[in-house]
């Protein structure tokens, strides 16, 4: 039976493409979920794909992670430095979590670089563009299958 995974996406991430493209490229959001899909078909898991503009949307699907002992992969996008709801939220869940960043958050401006959400992650990637959703994918798939390392 597959695993419920959920990756979460935060706001303005429904601009990728068309926002600022010499720092987030041209792939779209439905092209990174397209590829998701297939990645979740390949290592058996039931994917939820999400992309809300609204804080309390997110916790939401956060909440519904956990009770469905499912883990996450979350871009909680500009967020991640101001979010003690949505980090508070990714605490409490027992389940892996993956933070991922398309851009590399700390070769950027100062104000991207203290990530409060972070901290409630298990794993982290940032700076591979969209590859970080199936590099995270992967990780996790691994870790879960007992193939992976531990992290602290």
């Amino acid at each position: 039976m597959a695993e419920r995974l959920f990756i979460l996406n935060g706001p303005n991430l429904n601009m990728l493409g068309r926002r600022e493209p010499h720092l987030y490229g041209r792939v779209t959001l439905p092209a990174i979920e397209q590829k998701c899909r297939a990645v979740a078909e390949e290592l058996d898991f039931d994917l939820f794909f999400g992309q809300s503009n609204a804080e309390g949307q997110l916790i939401e699907w956060v909440h519904q992670a956990y009770d469905q002992a499912a883990p996450v992969i979350i871009n909680p996008a500009g967020l991640s430095t101001r979010s003690v709801a949505l980090y508070d939220a990714l605490r409490m869940h027992d389940r892996p979590i993956v933070e991922v960043h398309l851009t590399n958050v700390f070769g950027r401006e100062p104000l991207y670089r203290d990530l409060l959400t972070a901290a409630a992650a298990w794993g982290f990637l940032a700076g591979f563009g969209a590859d970080v959703y199936e590099m995270a994918m992967r990780g996790l798939g691994a870790h879960l299958s007992g193939g992976g390392r531990p992290c602290a």
